[in-house]
């Protein structure tokens, strides 16, 4: 492959990541229905907004927002979680919170059109010093259950 054609494939990859939606977990478990199963039966971020549901009254407007950047998927970035009515699909942490936006990989099937493997900065959004001193939890930064 020349130079020019693996330049313009990789702007067309980077610029078909930039336009992922999130598409919610049960798109993704119609091929990766072996690790939703697990994913959704040992991991307690696949049930996060259970917590939400039950704090949600004694919380200002404002410390809701904080709640939902990690107990829901993709909440205040293009396509993620707006509100339990609006995006019930998005109301968990699912496999884009990890994998990133999946509407590009689902349409595909091509690996190469998501996160396989997240980073440890990936992680870190949520479980990170401040957060493991506030709510005394142990970052579990291999716990995907899958």
């Amino acid at each position: 492959m020349s130079l020019l054609a693996a330049s313009i494939l990789f702007h067309c990859q980077a610029e078909a990541a930039e336009q992922a939606s999130y598409v919610g977990s049960k798109v993704c478990s119609q091929c990766h229905e072996k690790e939703h199963s697990r994913f959704s039966k040992y991991s307690k971020k696949a049930h996060s907004w259970k917590s939400i549901a039950v704090m949600r009254k004694k919380l200002t407007p404002q410390e809701l927002q904080g709640c939902y950047d990690c107990h829901t998927t993709g909440h205040r970035k293009p396509g993620g979680f707006v509100s339990i009515e609006q995006t019930p699909d998005l109301a968990d942490v699912g496999c884009e919170t990890c994998h990133g936006p999946g509407s590009v990989h689902a349409a595909s099937g091509d690996p190469k059109d998501i996160r396989r493997t997240p980073e440890l900065a990936d992680c870190q959004t949520c479980h990170n010093a401040e957060r493991v001193a506030d709510f005394r939890f142990k970052p579990l930064i291999a716990a995907g259950a899958h």
